[in-house]
């Protein structure tokens, strides 16, 4: 799939980073323009200039401003995202709020600012970086799980919006990846479940799917990337998952 995406502009929320930085390089590599949007500037900046690509430095929780950007990406990938875990009685109804922010409300107003141009030239690829958590749930994961469950909906809209305009819109919905964010979690779960951090993996991340080991950020990406492509043309309002067999149950 070398140069599919020749003449494509992308742009990769929570690009700096994880799932991110692999779908900015695979873009790239398939010869995509792609901007990196991170909250982070300098790993923004410092992958752009890795992949000659152009950095956003953008805090995706400032609703106000996202409600004012025009966006001209050809490809948009919706993945930035942060996870709180703790049970519903003692979860902060603030980090709630922000979880849904980040992960709901934002990519709703960054998919409204790609729209006109995508309509205008009857090409778009939305491409939602959903998780497993979107079509099942797990204890003590209540803004996570509402989030993803209300951004593969939002996803199926848009599909439905965009067919006639020729822009098409999906769900990646991966299991555990091997990213910062996941590596955290480590010690969170070892924590609300009361086991030792080097059993968690085993007793509760890996439990449900039959093949027992960590999604890789790359394997997300060429996921990712080919939803991008021309050859994806007539998929859409659908969510892929990459699970390892958990959501077979």
């Amino acid at each position: 799939m070398e140069n599919t995406l020749n003449g494509r502009k992308a742009l990769v929320t929570g690009g700096a980073s994880g799932i991110g930085a692999a779908c900015v390089r695979d873009l790239a590599a398939r010869g995509a323009k792609v901007v990196v949007a991170d909250v982070d500037s300098d790993g923004a900046a410092a992958l752009a200039d890795e992949v000659g690509g152009t950095a956003w430095a953008v805090d995706l929780l400032d609703m106000d401003k996202l409600a004012t950007v025009s966006l001209d990406c050809d490809i948009l990938v919706n993945n930035a995202g942060i996870q709180r875990i703790s049970p519903i009685e003692e979860f902060d109804p603030t980090e709630f709020r922000r979880i849904i922010a980040l992960m709901l409300e934002a990519p709703f107003l960054l998919i409204r600012a790609a729209l006109p141009h995508m309509y205008a030239n009857g090409f778009g690829r939305i491409i939602n970086v959903s998780s497993v958590h979107g079509i099942r749930a797990s204890p003590f994961k209540s803004a996570y799980v509402s989030a993803k469950h209300g951004l593969e909906g939002l996803s199926k809209v848009t599909a439905l919006e965009g067919g006639e305009h020729g822009v098409t819109s999906n769900c990646v919905s991966p299991g555990y990846v091997r990213t910062p964010l996941v590596e955290k979690q480590i010690a969170d779960q070892a924590l609300v479940h009361g086991i030792p951090e080097s059993e968690v993996l085993a007793r509760v991340m890996l439990t449900e799917s039959a093949v027992k080991r960590l999604v890789e950020p790359e394997e997300v990406a060429s996921l990712v990337s080919w939803l991008a492509s021309d050859q994806a043309g007539m998929v859409t309002g659908a969510s892929y998952t990459m699970d390892g067999g958990w959501s077979a149950r």
